[in-house]
Formats: structure tokens, sequence, C-alpha cells
């Protein structure tokens, strides 16, 4: 597709969309380094919040999931200035991603396990300051 340099109001659309709530995605972090693999949360010029697990942990938790092991995903932000890279978990060549691998050993869809449970989240919160009357 020739655009003479041009970026199209739809090509900026797409690519953005790409990094929206809901994509699965591999952070690549630095300081300390380590990868996450998560869905995204929020995708701001601050950082990434997502939902997932640490790379080195992935076998392990298709094992618990696989198992019926109670899973919570770890919900986290990382300051963009840690963010090296952020890559959508697609397939490489005949390798598949690691959203389908999670998938044909835990016939669970990675959407739905990663996504943050509202109860969990409402039960991490500080309570609410009590009103003076």
């Amino acid at each position: 597709m020739e655009n003479n340099g041009v970026e199209s109001a739809t090509d900026r659309t797409s690519r953005s969309e790409a990094f929206s709530p809901g994509a699965l995605v591999i952070a690549t972090l630095s300081n300390p380094r380590e990868k996450f693999w998560g869905m995204v949360l929020a995708l701001a010029p601050a950082g990434v919040s997502l939902s997932g697990a640490e790379l080195a942990s992935f076998e392990d938790l298709t094992v618990m999931v696989r198992d019926g092991e109670p899973f919570t995903p770890a919900v986290v932000f990382f300051p963009m200035h840690r963010v090296e890279r952020l890559e959508l978990d697609l397939p490489d060549g005949s390798l598949p991603s690691l959203s389908q691998r999670f998938l044909a050993k835990t016939k669970l869809q990675p959407s739905l396990a990663l996504a943050p449970r509202t109860s969990d989240l409402v039960r991490e919160l500080p309570p609410a300051p009590k009103e003076r009357k």
C-alpha cells in the first residue's frame, strides 16, 4: 500500500486499537529485566496496566489452570520508563502464540482467565472515608 509517507487516520486508528484494553500482549521490561504476558487493561503515557503473569511462570500457570487450581491473575502497572517493548501476542510463522498455547493446554480462553475479577479489585481498595455529619 503506497501512501507516499502520508499516514491516514484509518492507519493511526487501527494501530492504536491494536493495544487497546483486552489485547493480549508480551511486555519486555527493564530494571529489572523481565517479561510479562497479559491482557491490556489500560495504556497511557504514564505506563501500561496489565492483568496476567510473568512469562517465566507461564508453564506453571497453564498446569495450574488445567488442573483446576485457583488462579488469580496479577493486576500490575508498569511505568513507561520500564517498558522496553510491548508486542501483541501473535503466532510467529508455524509457532503458536502464548494465547494459543494457553488455550490448547487449558481449554480456556486466555481473555476469560486473565480478566480481573471485579470482586478482587474491590477487595483490594482501601475503605472509603467515613462522612462527617
